[in-house]
């Protein structure tokens, strides 16, 4: 077999190049028999044939070449019989090879604009991750060892884990009767103390005697229920702020419906301003400090850049931005999405004036495909596994709608056209807003591995703004890098005091602090209050003052289906 793949690779050359003089030439076409693309082949088809040495006659191939770091943490290959037995350790070698032939070919595209490589990449990196041979039974020796151990037990535990998914349209990720919102998660003491028809908010229960006297409003992303800030107690964002004297409040955004088919970007906007003005009027103080997180992080600065114009700004004392991005030239892969194809599938998703969450789910699963698609059907489908009990994935599985109209203006406004970073290029409520004028104080926290705010798409967020900054990059991706307790130790983050253009500078110069960043934005809020505080009574206690409890937290739109 190794000999009959060295004579297709001598035709192939051959035919390549005329063997006559007399013969007429073939032209050259890239990719097929240009000198880069006939080595490529040339490396191929001799690594093809090294590997089959390897297997048909070990004693008589060369040794094997070390493999790069990331190949020996790659978990789909960390059982031992990938690289013991060597049928398997073929299979695997076999499937990388392959793969990283794949990619250089994509790499190596020419006359294609950058956008549509990075949209080729993505694709082929997808299908290589889907055909991994850890995907299938019959390839994958844990799946095999399985079977034979449980006489197909596995598989058939496995079959009754898709189905179940085939009928609720979504992937698992989590054991479904682990965690409950009110049980185990969302369980910081409050009251709900105002309600719309777009978002409930929340005000919750002081646990120090004197609280600061500008109390915070936390704007949620509504594609995902707001509890990601108040998963369990220990990872409590929420709970964490009370503990260290502040009045919290926070937004909780309804589920769309089709009541809901006519909301656009200004509806949020306008949800963003009334509830600035419900807790400055309840509270009888002159401004709020405000976090966004995510896309409610962009609505956030969209805001802010409205009340400008209205000669309202000092309204909000400060802005913190979870990971939010508001020029979206380098807004990651997410932008893989937005073509006019796309847009019009969306529409097409969407007949009852809203989008089902389930689909926002599956977009964001694919940025991660072989971890939060593929792990899961060869863990739970193939070696019949029981899903393990984790807060943040159920989650992450816990979808809402989107109202489709916003959602598709938000996709072909922002992603596609980018059109919030010019000055003027989007109206709010008939007033052109222009994020240059934003003088705000603010804090900007981005993830260092963030896969759908990269972090050099956050970091532009300080060449627009001209009020005081302190950016802040946080080691870990889009969530666990917002989500990390102080006790728990975890990760780490950057700072940098010197004025710098890029972020690479910022990085240069950085200074690196072990363990969550929250202390560090803690420190920086109280600067702007100046230490100033009030006693926890009268209207600071939810229900007591101008706002009368309309029931416990978390309320009721974030069980709302």
């Amino acid at each position: 077999m190794g000999r009959a793949q060295q004579m297709m690779m001598e035709h192939g050359m051959g035919t390549a190049t005329p063997a006559t003089a007399d013969a007429a030439p073939w032209p050259v076409v890239p990719g097929f028999n240009d000198p880069d693309t006939i080595r490529r082949a040339t490396d191929f088809w001799t690594d093809s044939l090294t590997l089959w040495q390897r297997f048909l006659d070990p004693g008589a191939a060369p040794p094997a070449a070390d493999e790069p770091p990331e190949r020996a943490r790659d978990k789909r290959f960390k059982a031992a019989a990938w690289r013991d037995q060597p049928y398997f350790d073929w299979v695997r070698r076999s499937y990388h090879l392959i793969a990283d032939q794949m990619l250089s070919q994509v790499d190596a595209l020419d006359g294609v604009a950058p956008k549509q490589k990075e949209q080729i990449r993505f694709a082929a990196r997808g299908f290589v991750d889907a055909m991994s041979p850890s995907n299938f039974a019959v390839t994958n020796p844990e799946v095999i060892a399985k079977t034979i151990e449980t006489k197909g037990q596995n598989l058939l535990d496995g079959l009754q884990h898709m189905l179940a998914d085939i009928d609720k349209g979504q992937l698992t990720h989590v054991d479904p009767d682990a965690f409950e919102v009110g049980r185990n998660l969302a369980m910081t003491p409050g009251k709900v103390v105002h309600r719309t028809p777009m978002y409930e908010l929340i005000q919750y229960t002081p646990t120090t005697p004197n609280v600061l006297a500008t109390p915070l409003v936390i704007f949620p992303p509504w594609i995902n229920r707001f509890y990601i800030l108040d998963l369990t107690p220990e990872k409590s964002f929420i709970a964490w702020c009370v503990d260290q004297g502040i009045t919290v409040f926070m937004v909780s955004w309804k589920s769309a419906d089709a009541s809901m088919k006519d909301v656009i970007w200004d509806d949020y906007i306008a949800a963003q301003v009334d509830a600035i003005d419900t807790i400055r009027s309840a509270l009888d103080v002159p401004a709020v400090h405000t976090i966004g997180y995510c896309v409610a992080g962009t609505t956030l600065a969209a805001t802010l850049a409205l009340l400008t114009a209205r000669d309202e700004a000092d309204k909000v004392a400060s802005a913190t931005f979870f990971t939010a991005q508001v020029d979206f030239a380098q807004a990651g892969e997410l932008q893989h999405f937005v073509d006019d194809e796309q847009l019009k599938l969306v529409a097409s998703l969407s007949p009852d004036g809203f989008l089902d969450g389930r689909y926002m789910a599956m977009t964001f699963n694919l940025l991660r495909g072989r971890d939060l698609i593929w792990n899961y059907v060869t863990n739970n489908y193939l070696l019949g596994a029981d899903y393990a009990p984790f807060d943040l994935l159920h989650w992450n599985g816990d979808t809402t709608n989107l109202p489709a109209k916003w959602h598709l203006g938000y996709l072909t406004d922002l992603y596609r056209d980018n059109r919030l970073a010019t000055p003027g290029g989007m109206v709010v409520d008939g007033v052109p807003i222009d994020l240059t004028t934003v003088a705000t104080p603010s804090y900007i926290q981005a993830g260092r591995e963030d896969h759908i705010a990269p972090a050099d798409s956050v970091w532009a967020m300080t060449r627009i703004f001209r009020g005081p900054m302190k950016f802040v990059l946080a080691g870990s991706g889009h969530i666990a890098g917002v989500v990390n307790p102080p006790a728990q130790q975890k990760y780490q983050y950057w700072t940098n005091a010197e004025a710098v253009d890029t972020l690479d500078d910022f990085v240069a110069g950085a200074t690196e602090t072990k363990g969550s960043w929250w202390p560090d934005w803690l420190d920086w809020l109280r600067a702007r209050d100046g230490g100033d505080q009030v006693p926890a009574k009268r209207a600071r206690v939810p229900g007591t003052g101008a706002l009368p409890s309309l029931g416990d937290a978390p309320g009721e739109y974030v069980r709302a289906r």
